[in-house]
């Protein structure tokens, strides 16, 4: 089983000034690899097909409304599932110290989307987009494992910090975030690119409320 995890958004609070409304963490699970290999390979046919290098980044964000259809279109036929978490960064909702820290911030994050998640998954190799320094992500990997692996179960076999420039499937998941987050603001063309992936989609939950 292989879990990948991206975000969208920033961990910022000053929103007034620039600071995203919401902060999205994705998690997209294939539960057969063979899936994920062939999804991988398909995501990296798809950048030859538009004309690209190997080094170019699909990225929901920075991309436009032609290669986000094009990559939804593509993905569309894999059997994957995902997960979504929005932080509501609303200050009369969200406060306290904790959240301030842009680590402290996204660990809490995570750890709420893969409590959702836990219950279908089984020794998962977790894969997450590689930020921070070298001991946030050794910590954030503890933090995951104790958190979420029980003495009976072992839900997460071993997180790995890749970075998103070069793994097809976490540019999936940055997908997944992307359209999860213009969903939650209610954008125009939210519906239009939900519509590939709607059915993939076990449990989005904002928090707080």
């Amino acid at each position: 089983m292989l879990v990948f995890v991206d975000e969208s958004g920033d961990t910022g609070f000053k929103i007034d000034t620039g600071s995203s409304k919401y902060f999205v963490v994705s998690l997209v699970v294939f539960e057969d690899e063979d899936e994920g290999c062939a999804c991988d390979n398909r995501i990296s046919l798809l950048r030859r097909e538009l004309g690209y290098s190997e080094f170019f980044e699909f990225h929901f964000q920075n991309n436009s409304k032609r290669i986000r259809t094009n990559f939804l279109q593509a993905v569309a036929p894999y059997n994957f599932f995902y997960f979504g978490i929005v932080l509501n960064k609303n200050p009369n909702r969200l406060y306290g110290e904790g959240f301030k820290v842009k680590e402290s911030l996204y660990k809490y994050t995570c750890g709420l989307v893969f409590e959702n998640a836990k219950p279908y998954l089984k020794e998962a190799i977790v894969i997450i987009d590689k930020s921070g320094s070298s001991l946030f992500r050794y910590q954030l990997a503890n933090y995951l494992k104790k958190k979420i692996n029980t003495k009976e179960i072992g839900v997460i076999k071993k997180v790995k910090m890749e970075s998103s420039k070069s793994n097809n499937l976490l540019q999936l998941a940055d997908y997944v975030a992307g359209v999860i987050n213009r969903k939650v603001q209610r954008k125009q063309d939210a519906v239009f690119y939900h519509k590939f992936i709607a059915t993939k989609e076990m449990y989005v939950q904002v928090w707080p409320k």
